[in-house]
């Protein structure tokens, strides 16, 4: 996975200061800021790009330039000036916010597809601050069904209705089997223990569906409609690549 492109954003004295502390670490990433706190960032090893004029005018390029935008500016205001900008979880960039004395890194768009999640993680390391995650599946350190596999190569195949319905079940710790058919198996990467609610299964004729709310099948079969039909809105199938095992 290629890295994100990321931008560091500052407005204030104070937000400028801690993007000067943080940029010699992140040297790929753009600092963006008005154009009066510039010339204090010119020693960084960073591309600067220094704007006149309200920050609300410069939202829509980053959206379109970056993977992942670091405000540092207050949350309220970032949620003002992004509002406008949101189209879709698929679509939008992560964004972050991290508070005026780099206590906490908060992602608050687009935590999962969007990767905002695991960024602030890096973040708040670099910074000895504090990631604050309120998506469901991290508090309860659980499946993220949406990102399942991602990082080893998997593809999700289903209807986005039944991403909502499947993360719903395994978010509220109703009985869901998970069917390994194929693909690596290093893919739960949190210190904690599977929660107790997911059942592994090595095939899906295994599985008495009576019992599951919802169904994640890690698998290269065909799957036909009658499978889709009688599951419903209660199965995401994940590709995995060929080869792995």
């Amino acid at each position: 996975m290629s890295e994100p492109r990321v931008a560091l954003v500052a407005i204030t004295k104070h937000g400028a200061a801690r993007v000067a502390q943080l940029a010699p670490q992140l040297p790929a990433a753009s600092i963006i800021v008005s154009e009066k706190f510039a010339a204090q960032m010119q020693c960084l090893p960073n591309a600067v790009h220094a704007y006149q004029g309200a920050l609300s005018a410069q939202i829509a390029a980053l959206f379109h330039d970056y993977d992942q935008i670091v405000f540092f500016v207050s949350l309220g205001a970032v949620v003002r000036l992004i509002a406008p900008h949101l189209k879709s979880k698929d679509e939008d960039p992560g964004v972050l916010v991290v508070d005026d004395t780099a206590q906490f890194v908060i992602p608050v768009l687009s935590g999962h597809v969007g990767g905002a999640n695991a960024y602030a993680e890096q973040l708040a390391a670099l910074l000895g601050a504090v990631p604050v995650l309120t998506t469901a599946s991290d508090v309860g350190k659980t499946i993220a069904v949406d990102i399942l596999g991602r990082e080893l190569g998997w593809q999700v195949e289903c209807p986005k209705i039944n991403i909502t319905r499947v993360s719903a079940a395994v978010v509220n710790e109703e009985p869901v089997a998970f069917v390994q058919e194929a693909g690596a198996k290093n893919w739960w990467t949190r210190p904690t223990p599977l929660p107790a609610n997911i059942k592994l299964f090595s095939r899906f004729e295994e599985v008495d569906l009576d019992r599951f709310k919802a169904v994640l099948w890690v698998t290269r079969r065909d799957i036909g409609g009658d499978t889709w039909s009688r599951l419903a809105e209660r199965l995401v199938v994940y590709r995995p690549p060929e080869g792995q095992e």
